[in-house]
């Protein structure tokens, strides 16, 4: 987790990586925003269809 709860960030930031068979994938935000929590932990398995985070 690049970022937490209250942080701003903008259009393009990158906000988590996430790592799947063996490969890393950054997340980054779409638009500004606040992010209002975070779902996710590091070393946490993921469902598929799991919020890692919310924004406003």
């Amino acid at each position: 987790m690049l970022v937490r709860a209250g942080d701003a960030v903008e259009a393009g930031q990158a906000l988590a990586t996430v790592e799947a068979m063996k490969m890393e994938n950054v997340l980054k935000a779409e638009r500004g925003a606040l992010v209002k929590s975070v779902k996710a932990g590091p070393g946490q398995s993921l469902a598929v269809d799991e919020v890692i985070m919310e924004s406003e």
